[in-house]
């Protein structure tokens, strides 16, 4: 099944559920189906970790599990897939910067398969076509008709047959679904370090799930800093150690120059410029890595629960 028609058949869930899970659905004047999942409305706990699933094709279970003891807040959220490459790297990855003059935003989800406009997929060899596209912008603003057409157009489909979910950071099912990306900046940061992602066989994800800002740009650090300094991913790999090895260090966040303080204050160092931030610190603060040929177990990285609590507030 695509991955379009996977995340579809969560969206249609959404919904049909808006009231329960306090979210807000609506038409455009051209047919996107726009679900609210924080703009205007306080969404939830499930509607974050359907909003995660969504990023994510319905090809991984997102759920809350309690936090280890170590970190500041009691609930973690976890992700867990068969299919990595597709569910993060073809899905989640927030990698397509939306742009017309009326909108600006960063797009994920299964949409950006159908667009296939980054190098990205070239790379993993993925692409799709598919009859509906769903998409997730991360946004406080509702998606206009000028970027739904853009989507729709870069899609193959007409502004009917899509569906667009989105939600501020600064909201709770905003934070889920931006914490939930832990295995995702694990996988990224190993394929820019030349790791063939295509021997990545399945993954974990978890990090401490921060409170809720009231702004944001503050929500971004937040989220940031539960995978930069609590992250934790596992992965199980095929083919040979010696690769592993070479880049393992290289892969958790405490091997960029940047790594040590709560990502509001390294943004504000660089005047909040993301592109100007070492592209290494994104990444999940511990790597676990099994080889499933050799059976070799090799773990990297550290957690900074110090950080943590700064970042929180709780010091």
């Amino acid at each position: 099944m695509k991955l379009n028609d996977r995340a579809k058949y969560i969206t249609d869930t959404l919904i049909d559920l808006a009231d329960d899970l306090k979210i807000a659905s609506s038409s455009s004047k051209d047919g996107t189906n726009l679900i609210d999942l924080g703009a205007s409305v306080i969404g939830g706990l499930e509607a974050g970790r359907l909003l995660a699933e969504v990023c994510l094709a319905g090809l991984a279970h997102v759920s809350y599990v309690a936090s280890p003891n170590i970190f500041p807040t009691t609930t973690a959220v976890q992700i867990d897939t068969d299919h990595p490459v597709q569910a993060c790297m073809a899905s989640q990855y927030a990698g397509w910067q939306l742009a017309t003059d009326d909108y600006f935003g960063m797009g994920s989800g299964p949409m950006r398969a159908a667009a296939g406009k980054e190098t990205l997929f070239s790379d993993i060899g993925f692409t799709e076509q598919a009859a509906h596209i769903v998409g997730v912008i991360e946004s406080k603003q509702a998606p206009t008709a000028s970027v739904c057409k853009l989507i729709a157009d870069e899609c193959g489909v007409s502004p009917n047959n899509l569906t667009i979910a989105f939600a501020p950071t600064s909201s709770l099912a905003g934070t889920v679904q931006v914490v939930a990306r832990s295995l995702e900046t694990a996988l990224h940061k190993m394929h820019e370090l030349g790791f063939d992602l295509a021997r990545v066989q399945a993954g974990t994800g978890l990090a401490p799930l921060p409170p809720v800002a009231g702004d944001d740009l503050v929500g971004i650090g937040l989220t940031n800093d539960a995978i930069l300094y609590g992250g934790e991913v596992s992965i199980w790999i095929t083919g040979d150690d010696e690769s592993i090895e070479a880049i393992g260090n290289k892969i958790p966040s405490g091997a960029s120059k940047d790594y040590g303080k709560p990502f509001l204050e390294i943004f504000k160092e660089y005047d909040h410029d993301f592109y100007k931030i070492d592209p290494h610190l994104f990444s999940p603060a511990v790597i676990n890595i099994n080889n499933l040929e050799t059976g070799r177990y090799f773990r990297f990285g550290r957690f900074n629960s110090n950080v943590l609590e700064h970042s929180f507030g709780l010091s």
